[in-house]
Formats: structure tokens, sequence, C-alpha cells
């Protein structure tokens, strides 16, 4: 087949766009990725890439899953819990047709939990990870990021923690679901967000637990650092240089303790 030049460029195009996170919001800050801790990182990865849409790529030594919207990573290790009972209880993406993914996942033996409603499940991955999925139509693509959910005592509070570190703006938007509002801090993305659900207890936090933290990505990390130190919010330890990339990382973790990573220059080139 004769390829044109025309369509070569649409290809060379196409392929960095591919790569790339959202476009970051007024504060530099995109959402950047899901960490796991799991024992056997193959078979989730396999999980990731065959039942969810995954596509497995590589930054120097990173090893990750690109979804739609995020990057799914792994460590190898023994989780201190499970990811049910802490601050971040689940992650979930959004498909076209979730009565046609179920069929499909059944047929290969995954294990699905579903309430009453038909519009919403959770997808049970290896080692007991779970993955909320939820009906969208007008999705772009099958897999989509669509949020993660926080629950902490106090939402007013962490709403405005996020906005002041990481310019979130909460909204309220009805669920894909029903048509109850909730409350929403929009993260750059697809259809991404932070959506909050009140405990009247206070949950565990995240890390070292199954679900150990969830990344950002920044455009300026040692900017953002200097604001967020400026705020009297202080990184975990000085940012860091991953070997053999120039990826730039650090830690904090939210007053409810949420873990967090901070990136830059996390997708591929």
């Amino acid at each position: 087949m004769k390829l044109t030049f025309a369509s070569a460029l649409c290809i060379l195009l196409a392929v960095p766009a591919l790569a790339q996170l959202a476009a970051p919001n007024a504060d530099g800050i995109t959402m950047g990725h899901v960490h796991y801790i799991v024992k056997d990182v193959e078979a989730q990865k396999r999980f990731w890439i065959e039942h969810l849409g995954g596509v497995e790529v590589h930054n120097g030594p990173l090893t990750m899953v690109r979804m739609h919207g995020t990057y799914i990573m792994f460590r190898q290790g023994e989780p201190a819990g499970p990811q049910e009972g802490s601050i971040v209880e689940h992650v979930s993406f959004a498909v076209m047709d979730l009565k046609e993914s179920m069929a499909n996942w059944r047929a290969k033996g995954l294990q699905i939990i579903q309430g009453n409603n038909p519009l919403q499940c959770l997808l049970v991955g290896p080692e007991g990870i779970r993955v909320e999925i939820l009906q969208n139509a007008s999705t772009s693509v099958q897999y989509q990021m669509e949020h993660i959910h926080l629950h902490p005592t106090d939402m007013k509070a962490m709403e405005a923690w996020y906005e002041k570190a990481f310019g979130f703006k909460t909204t309220k938007a009805p669920m894909l679901t029903s048509s109850n509002l909730q409350e929403i801090s929009e993260v750059p993305g697809p259809a991404t967000g932070l959506h909050f659900a009140v405990e009247k207890t206070a949950l565990l936090p995240t890390k070292g637990r199954a679900l150990d933290h969830i990344g950002f990505e920044v455009k300026n990390l040692e900017a953002l650092a200097k604001r967020l130190d400026a705020q009297g919010i202080k990184l975990e330890a000085p940012i860091r240089t991953v070997p053999n990339t120039n990826v730039k990382i650090a830690f904090l973790t939210d007053p409810w303790g949420t873990y967090i990573e901070l990136t830059e220059n996390l997708a591929p080139r």
C-alpha cells in the first residue's frame, strides 16, 4: 500500500498525542497516574492490557500501562492492606457500553460485582484490585479515566485544600449513574475529577496499601514546590530525578492521608 505524504504526516502527528497526558490547568497540573503495590506485576499488567484496553509503555526504567487520561503503575511488594478502607476507595473508568463489556469479562472468567444499578459495576482484578466501571455513551474511547473517589470526614475542607494546593475547581454535576448532584473537583483530563463522599469516621492513609498513591503531572515541579512551601504544604523529601530519565518526582500527603506523587516529564517521548 502506498503511503502518501499527507497520511504519513497524520501518523507522525498522532503518535505523540497518544503519549501525552491532558493539557494542564492554570497552575500547570494535570492527572498523571495511579500507583499500586502488588505481589505479581505481570498479572496486573495483563489485567489492564487484556481487559481494559491499556498499552504497555516505558520511560527509561519506568514501566507503565497507558490508559486514556492516565497511567497505571505498579511496584512489586506486599501491601499493608487492601485498597478498601483507605481514604481513596477506588478509581473509576467509563465505557461506552457496560453491558457489552461485562459480557466480555464474564466470558473470560473475570469477577464482576454489581448492585441494582445497570450502569455501574466493580471489575475485580488479580489480588482483589477493584476498578469501578461506569457507562457513558459519550466517551471518545472504550476505556476512559473518569474519577478518583475520596472519602473524607470533612468534604468542604478537602475541596478547599485541593483548590489551594493544585487549583482544582469544585463544581456540582450529575452522577453518570443517576441525576443526583455530586461534588467534583475538576482535574484536567478527558473527563477526570476527584469525587467526594463524606464518611462519619476517618479512613486509613493510602501509603503502603494496595492502592498506594495517586499522581499528578506538573509542568514545572520546582515552581510548584516553592508555591506549596509558601502555603505551608511541605514535600516529604527534596525533588529528585529518576535515574536514566528526565522524570522529576516528589511526594506529599494530604491532611486526610492521601499519598500523592508529583511528576514532571512522566509521559514517554
